[in-house]
């Protein structure tokens, strides 16, 4: 009976073996897992690179696909500048040791009868390495020639045209974008207590990105005491103004208590511009109304980043010029005084008439976009409410 019972085979060591080779297996796979986490980090990395240089070259070559198409990528220049460019010569100015950093622009309307005050402003900004475009309202450039600075200036005649109409079509954020700060001035300015290269130091080490130097207090036109020198102070911020209607305290966010200049001498940074430039309205030609908006062109808070600088300071002189009639002459006495030649009233009357109409369609213009703005109303509610209690709970 035994010899016919059927052998039967160990079952215990092979299950064992079974067991140490799964140990095997684990053990090696956990030994091969760090190498494996390695490959996957670094596969994901190399996807994540991949992707996002596909997506920046699909972002810039948009414009390309659809519009220019028929032009290699690598051929394409999509900004200018304004300067001066030597027929004579194919080597760049910076190999002739020609400094291009730090460029700065300065913009002027200019007509002829203010030929010796701007001839001033210039001979004060070409030194600081500013590229200096004039404006001619007048029609009148071959007057200007005989000025040896006048071949290094750029000359743009329109008859009877503003400074904020030439801005608008000239100095487009694309042309003026190698330009870190952009001066656009009117041309009745004394600039006998104003250095520009001390202006942008102040500016730079403040941080302003919209500022204007201070006006002499004695100058002509003053109309908001925010812009008038202090002589203890080397910039200023904001104004404090206890009597009359409107009053300026620390409190105050609104221009032109804070975050405010005015329309005749301001100086943007390059961001600041590009805002401005897009502010600026195609139809409305004499900026009534913009300068109480300009804070919020600031790149941030307009209470930080707009000021007068006082340490460097100009003097107002309030010559009006545009719509001249050209008939007769007199002479302004005063600090600074200057040939003007006097205009008929009724040119006078129809052109504040026009920029009282143009106060009022600018100002319904932004009523109406702050309104269907949802977006923007919330951001900058958030925006004041954040700098009143901060300015609520700072002690004074």
């Amino acid at each position: 009976m035994e010899h016919g019972l059927p052998s039967l085979k160990p079952i215990k060591p092979s299950l064992v073996n079974k067991r140490n080779n799964a140990q095997d297996v684990s053990k090696s796979w956990w030994k091969v897992k760090p190498f494996l986490a390695l490959m996957c980090t670094a596969l994901l990395i190399f996807w994540y690179k991949t992707t996002h240089i596909q997506f920046e070259e699909t972002e810039e070559s948009e414009p390309v696909d659809e519009k220019l198409k028929g032009l290699p990528r690598g051929i394409i220049q999509p900004r200018s500048d304004l300067e001066l460019k030597p027929l004579w010569s194919s080597s760049s100015l910076s190999s002739k040791g020609v400094e291009m950093a730090n460029r700065n622009l300065l913009a002027i309307p200019v007509g002829i009868k203010q030929k010796s005050n701007v001839d001033a402003i210039v001979k004060k900004f070409l030194p600081a390495n500013f590229t200096v475009v004039l404006f001619h309202y007048d029609g009148n450039m071959d007057q200007w020639l005989d000025l040896e600075w006048s071949s290094k200036a750029i000359h743009i005649v329109a008859q009877d045209q503003t400074k904020w109409w030439f801005a608008k079509r000239f100095l487009h954020p694309d042309v003026v974008s190698i330009y870190d700060y952009i001066f656009i001035w009117d041309e009745d300015l004394g600039v006998e207590n104003f250095s520009p290269e001390s202006y942008l130091e102040i500016v730079k080490s403040e941080g302003l990105e919209i500022s204007q130097p201070a006006l002499d207090s004695n100058s002509s036109g003053i109309h908001h005491k925010i812009t008038v020198r202090s002589s203890t102070e080397i910039f200023h911020r904001r104004v404090y103004i206890s009597k009359g209607n409107r009053k300026c305290s620390n409190a105050s966010v609104d221009p032109p208590c804070t975050g405010f200049v005015e329309g005749m001498a301001p100086v943007f940074s390059r961001a600041a511009w590009f805002c401005t430039w897009n502010l600026i309205q195609n139809d409305l030609v004499h900026g009534w109304g913009m300068d109480m908006k300009l804070g919020y062109c600031a790149q941030g808070d307009r209470t930080k980043n707009v000021g007068i600088v006082d340490s460097e300071y100009i003097f107002h002189q309030g010559i009006q010029t545009l719509g001249e009639s050209g008939h007769s002459e007199e002479k302004r006495h005063g600090h600074n005084s200057r040939t003007s030649v006097s205009k008929s009233p009724s040119d006078s009357s129809l052109i504040r008439r026009q920029s009282t109409w143009e106060l009022q369609t600018f100002e319904e213009r932004w009523n109406k976009a702050v309104e269907q703005d949802k977006n923007w109303i919330k951001s900058n509610n958030r925006r004041l409410r954040h700098k009143r209690t901060q300015e609520t709970a700072t002690p004074a």
